[in-house]
């Protein structure tokens, strides 16, 4: 028997194993292991106080771990970790924007910090200020910037170094909608070019929207992990909702399934499914079979929200405080 020539998994940019940390008698995280591919969003989720800063922290060289190998761009966080910080760029929680210096200057100086001599450092500026739309606001200064453009140009200052692997920690955080879109429009531009993005986010919709892989941190441990689709379904309670033409056509459909729930009044019928094509085909023809009038199909599955409290229990049970 042949065996199929499976292809090799793609290289990883950031790998943990066994990656512990406490402060004083509180543990933060206890024994994480992560493979994360090269060009691929990875986003951490947990309540407030779970770790994900701390992780970031880690991978970062910010934080030394108690225990466990961490390797982030082919390098050893704790033997290697200037190699670490010239392969990657951060942009925490709060923004690292010089307020008193112009958008430009701001470009500038961290072109000067990497090294750049004046001329190239303003052709990276320019550059730079284009791709993110800070053309116009270059020359004023970031305290007069909103919060969506401040959160455009720390990012742009991250890409001054031109990391393989860049850190958000939770980068969105404060947006209004429109901003926090354009900001997962740039996210998914960085990803386009190769790049590898580690996100913790607030907002589970932001996880959903950009993440390849998604891990539940909670009590120090990683409760949950994989693809967006593959973590929905692991919360039972999916169902489609069939809305008939008249009751007579509803009745048929009802004795015809024997499973379900029926609303005379509304002309409804709920019934378990996961909300695949394949499945809802199937329910479908079994309906037409009994020649029902169906008007109208409603798919109501598990989301992420479903996901993060089945694992990490209802917010009234969060007591942790460090982040």
């Amino acid at each position: 028997m042949t065996v199929p020539h499976q292809p090799p998994p793609p290289p990883a940019a950031i790998t943990a194993t066994g990656l512990r940390k406490a402060f004083g008698e509180k543990t933060v995280l206890d024994g994480i292991d992560l493979h994360i591919p090269k060009g691929s969003v990875f986003s951490l989720l947990g309540p407030n106080g779970a770790g994900k800063t701390t992780a970031v922290q880690i991978l970062s060289t910010l934080v030394t771990p108690d225990a466990g190998e961490v390797r982030v761009a082919g390098h050893d966080v704790v033997r290697e970790p200037g190699a670490v910080r010239a392969a990657i760029g951060v942009t925490g929680q709060f923004s690292a924007v010089d307020n008193l210096l112009t958008g430009e200057e701001n470009l500038l100086l961290m072109a000067e910090l990497h090294g750049y001599r004046r001329r190239p450092a303003r052709h990276l500026a320019a550059g730079l200020a284009e791709r993110f739309d800070l053309v116009e606001a270059a020359k004023r200064p970031a305290s007069t910037y909103s919060g969506g453009m401040r959160r455009r140009l720390d990012i742009a200052m991250t890409l001054v170094g031109d990391p393989s692997v860049i850190f958000l920690d939770e980068p969105t955080t404060g947006l209004d909608p429109r901003s926090r879109h354009g900001m997962w429009e740039i996210v998914r531009e960085l990803v386009g070019d190769g790049v590898t993005v580690f996100l913790t986010t607030q907002y589970l919709e932001e996880a959903d929207q950009l993440a390849d892989r998604i891990a539940v941190l909670n009590g120090g441990k990683l409760v949950a992990e994989g693809a967006p689709e593959e973590l929905k379904r692991l919360v039972p309670g999916g169902h489609v909702v069939l809305r008939f033409a008249d009751a007579a056509g509803l009745d048929r459909a009802a004795r015809a399934l024997g499973i379900g729930t029926a609303d005379s009044e509304a002309l409804t019928l709920q019934v378990p499914g996961d909300g695949s094509v394949h499945s809802v085909k199937a329910l479908l023809d079994w309906v037409e079979a009994t020649e029902a009038e169906v008007e109208g199909l409603t798919i109501d599955t598990p989301d992420l929200d479903d996901v993060f409290f089945a694992v990490t229990g209802r917010p009234d049970n969060e007591k942790a405080t460090i982040r």
